[in-house]
């Protein structure tokens, strides 16, 4: 029984294709070798929050040895770069035990993203996502997070030109997170986010966009284990944002 899909609980209502799937301990990523980090980062926020138990941030970045050494991203790339680290699951919604947290600063976890993107929009949209799954009507809630490259425009990287392999990272255009609420009483909702990676200005919700044209984006289907009519509807007409 070898399947991630059998076994991963946060992929329980699917995920996209990938290169390679990282099965971690609390998240899983759907690595893209080509790009040098995760197509997309699948997780269930804080799922160990029965524990009652709060750790600190961990900040232990690191390689991920589980990638060959010629397709990962080391620390170096990023020196002076400009660019942040940027988490895709967020230390923030793992933070119950040291190991859970931990796993969030694995290099494969990040993506360049500009600091004005990263500290400000982007830490909003993760705590709004935090809002919803403390909701006392709210079961569990599925994030899923993907890089996102433009193809008619340039993609300019990162890198270390003194690395033996000459290993850049590609510099993301902009971040698609898809949010799936499952309530008590296992009703679905789902809402997607398209945000360009730069300084963005307005609400979260000006950032909602159609489910479906971000799978053409990204290149895969969200939540493909679900059927039925109401996702499919869903899917097509965003519904609106959650108090936050």
């Amino acid at each position: 029984m070898n399947n991630p899909f059998h076994i991963q609980r946060e992929l329980r209502y699917g995920a996209p294709v990938c290169d390679e799937i990282l099965i971690g301990r609390y998240f899983t990523i759907g690595y893209s070798w080509y790009f040098r980090q995760a197509k997309w980062a699948l997780e269930i926020i804080n799922r160990n929050d029965y524990l009652l138990s709060e750790v600190e941030r961990m900040n232990n970045f690191r390689a991920d040895t589980r990638i060959p050494e010629r397709f990962r991203a080391g620390l170096n790339p990023y020196v002076g770069s400009g660019y942040d680290r940027g988490h895709l699951v967020a230390s923030a919604n793992s933070n119950i035990l040291e190991i859970q947290n931990s796993e969030t600063f694995l290099m494969s976890n990040m993506s360049p993203q500009k600091p004005n993107f990263n500290r400000r929009i982007w830490k909003n949209l993760e705590e709004a996502t935090r809002t919803l799954n403390n909701q006392d009507e709210i079961l569990e809630t599925y994030v899923l997070t993907c890089p996102v490259f433009y193809f008619d425009r340039l993609i300019e990287t990162i890198g270390d030109k003194n690395d033996d392999y000459g290993i850049d990272i590609p510099i993301p255009h902009a971040f698609i997170k898809s949010v799936l609420a499952e309530d008590k009483r296992g009703k679905l909702k789902l809402w997607t986010f398209e945000m360009e990676n730069k300084e963005l200005d307005g609400n979260l919700e000006d950032y909602l966009v159609v489910t479906y044209d971000a799978e053409q984006i990204v290149g895969g289907r969200f939540w493909d284990r679900i059927s039925g009519g109401d996702m499919h509807e869903q899917k097509k007409n965003p519904i609106a944002m959650w108090n936050h």
